[in-house]
């Protein structure tokens, strides 16, 4: 992990923004947002929720309409299209108004009291927290055994190519200053292959980063929008093109959307 610059550490952070992107998550995007708004709002973070609704067919909007009066700090959106996991949380990131920023799941997987680890170590003068798993101190419930064996690979994978001590890139649950999202641009995955680009592109442009041990557990309602059999090559390209950029020093061209 790089270590912040020292002037970072006297620029405390004013607000942050927890971007969440949901596709039919009726079933679990309220609870999300009202247990994340608690724990906030108990810590004495200043905040706002932007839950980007990716195209639902449900009541997925209906419901995060309705919520807002029982969570003020909410700004639920909706995504024009076109829809995929990653153009929402591209989306929400732009509507967003905090100096930070949190990615963060619909499905009740990420731990709420995370988030503000994620923020007190952002206000350390950190550019990127990442979260990992499986770390002393992280947590995981409830991992289906095939999903794990493959997540344990791809971020092995990713830690060999890119020499990175680093073990759990793959996971989307990460926080960020402004100046890093503004500083990867221009932000090109789609899907949940952007899980990948904006950390990595965040460590090969420097930008000072730290890992804290996280709690995952898997979604107890709803189905999983992560296919597996598709994300494979789209993983592997982001890979490359910023392994190119990492060692060559030319910045990744644009990947079609796909």
């Amino acid at each position: 992990m790089k270590s912040p610059p020292p002037q970072l550490q006297r620029l405390p952070l004013q607000r942050l923004s927890v971007v969440i992107p949901a596709r039919d998550e009726e079933g679990c995007v309220v609870e999300t947002v009202r247990q994340l708004a608690a724990e906030l709002n108990r810590a004495e973070v200043p905040h706002e929720i932007v839950v980007v609704d990716d195209g639902s067919t449900d009541q997925t909007w209906a419901l995060l309409t309705d919520a807002v009066t029982l969570v003020p700090t909410l700004r639920p959106v909706q995504n024009p299209g076109p829809h995929g996991f990653g153009r929402a949380i591209v989306y929400g990131l732009a509507q967003a108004h905090g100096d930070a920023l949190i990615i963060m799941m619909a499905d009740a997987s990420d731990d709420p009291r995370d988030a503000v680890r994620y923020w007190r170590k952002l206000q350390e003068g950190y550019d990127g927290v990442f979260g990992s798993r499986f770390i002393p101190g992280g947590d995981v419930i409830d991992y289906p055994v095939v999903k794990r064996v493959l997540n344990r690979l791809a971020n092995t994978f990713i830690r060999l190519l890119f020499r990175l001590e680093y073990n759990d890139t793959t996971n989307a649950f990460k926080a960020y200053r402004r100046s890093v999202i503004e500083g990867c641009q221009p932000l090109t995955s789609a899907h949940f292959n952007l899980t990948v680009e904006l950390p990595l592109k965040a460590m090969v442009r420097g930008f000072s980063w730290s890992v804290v041990p996280i709690s995952w557990r898997n979604r107890r309602t709803g189905l999983a929008k992560f296919k597996i059999r598709e994300m494979g090559s789209r993983y592997l390209s982001v890979c490359l093109e910023l392994w190119r950029e990492k060692n060559f020093g030319r910045r990744a061209s644009p990947t079609p959307p796909g």
